[in-house]
């Protein structure tokens, strides 16, 4: 595919093998992304198909999409043949920290979570507001660059957003913390508030359809205070937007609250948090309590019987107790939960329950987390980890959790995820060979992606 590019009208893309995650793989297949919605049909006729189908399209949209003979005779337009390429759906990272780019190899592995706490906060104490947007923008060139098209993308420095052109489609996320200035937790929200809908006139962020394109993520129950969980929560009921969070990540954060105990638990009574509140539930208790959702049987539920439901982004999930599979089994459904494998190696965490929480029906995306504890931003190589860790999953299954399942969670289903007539053309495509095993080859295949469609847009 050309590079830089928009389409005016409409292109057909055939490539060897188009890959839908709706359907069987389609051999010698196309795809027809929309331009500016021309309707060619002969005056006075009726509309062919794929008319009707960009009509109601927007610019930027798949129009029609199915064996590449076929699609020729229903569709005029350029054609571009990738030859011998599977053609795909951009991948979305679920759980990233464009901020921390400038981190790769920053930072080795720490005998513990709260020394790389402190690790990464000497760090950051060294970078200027400079530093961080050219660490978010390589950020983005170089997921970009890895084949992917949407990001759920968490920030520190919200205020920094307008002054960013997103080169994918992204989810703001403003990543807040009051464990010094609890007293503050409205006035930290409502600056991120301010700062994102500053940012929302970027192009790439406003095509985001059904609700506006950003959210909130109070950073972990060990650096978010009650009243700011609560306060984000209110806002995100009022303005529809998301919520993430970071939960259950590590052994440390698991003592703290069950036992009262451990490194994470000093470090932060030595910065001066208040403790009255680990000691008696596991994380995962504390955050159903927290939002109101059936957390502890021995504690009222803090949720109005008609208060809207709000589903969850849930980064982690490693560190679980045999009880809190018992409180999953009534709160599925009620959250997602994105797993990054290869951070997770980084810090030696316990196994990530996959099985167990898939059989209870919760939907699993796949994120890269930061470069603080990462090597690079590909998704590719999240799912070949994961392949690792889980060698039962088919790969069919394993893309989907940077495809569909991600989709879902970012409320973006209508919109991305699959190649399909009006969802977007985010597209990115990868050689495949001529074996019988299409999935296996996407999973396993290393490198960089030379073709990649946001929107329309090569």
């Amino acid at each position: 595919m050309v590079a830089d590019r928009r389409y005016t009208s409409r292109v057909i893309i055939r490539a060897r093998t188009v890959v839908t995650m709706d359907e069987p793989p389609i051999e010698n297949g196309a795809v027809v992304v929309s331009g500016n919605q021309i309707d060619d049909s002969p005056s006075r006729s009726s509309p062919s198909r794929a008319a009707r189908l960009c009509r109601a399209a927007p610019a930027g949209s798949v129009v029609d999409v199915g064996k590449f003979d076929e699609v020729k005779t229903r569709n005029a337009g350029e054609i571009v043949d990738l030859g011998e390429q599977a053609l795909l759906p951009g991948l979305i990272n679920a759980h990233c920290h464009f901020d921390y780019t400038c981190l790769r190899g920053k930072i080795p592995p720490q005998r513990t979570f709260a020394d790389w706490i402190r690790a990464i906060n000497a760090e950051k104490a060294r970078l200027s507001p400079k530093d961080y947007l050219s660490s978010i923008n390589e950020g983005f060139a170089e997921a970009k660059r890895f084949g992917t098209t949407t990001i759920a993308n968490l920030t520190a420095f919200p205020d920094l957003i307008s002054q960013i052109h997103a080169t994918i489609r992204t989810w703001w996320f403003a990543e807040l913390i009051d464990v010094r200035a609890p007293k503050h937790a409205n006035e930290i929200v409502d600056f991120a508030i301010e700062s994102l809908g500053r940012a929302r006139s970027e192009p790439v962020l406003s095509a985001a359809e059904g609700g506006a394109p950003w959210g909130l993520a109070p950073h972990a129950l060990f650096t978010a205070s009650k009243n700011l969980f609560e306060c984000c929560e209110e806002i995100a009921r009022r303005e529809n937007v998301l919520l993430t969070t970071h939960l259950a990540e590590s052994r440390e954060e698991m003592e703290m609250f069950r036992d009262a105990s451990g490194p994470l638990y000093e470090f932060m009574k030595g910065i001066g948090r208040p403790m009255d509140d680990c000691g008696n539930e596991t994380p995962l208790e504390r955050f159903l309590d927290l939002i109101g959702r059936d957390g502890s049987p021995n504690r009222p539920r803090a949720i109005e019987v008609n208060r809207p439901y709000l589903p969850w982004i849930v980064a982690h999930l490693n560190e679980l107790a045999e009880s809190d599979f018992e409180l999953l089994q009534n709160a599925k459904g009620q959250f997602h939960v994105v797993h990054c494998p290869r951070s997770h190696d980084y810090f030696k965490h316990n196994q990530f329950p996959f099985q167990r929480l898939h059989s209870l029906g919760f939907n699993i995306c796949l994120g890269t987390d930061s470069l603080a504890s990462n090597e690079n931003l590909s998704l590719f190589a999240e799912m070949r980890a994961f392949q690792r860790s889980e060698p039962g999953i088919s790969p069919d299954e394993i893309l989907k959790m940077v495809t569909v399942n991600p989709a879902m969670a970012l409320h973006g289903e209508k919109m991305i995820g699959r190649i399909r007539p009006r969802l977007r053309a985010d597209l990115i495509a990868i050689p495949c060979g001529q074996g019988g095993d299409l999935f296996g080859e996407i999973v396993g295949f290393e490198g960089q992606v030379d073709s990649v469609m946001v929107n329309g847009k090569l």
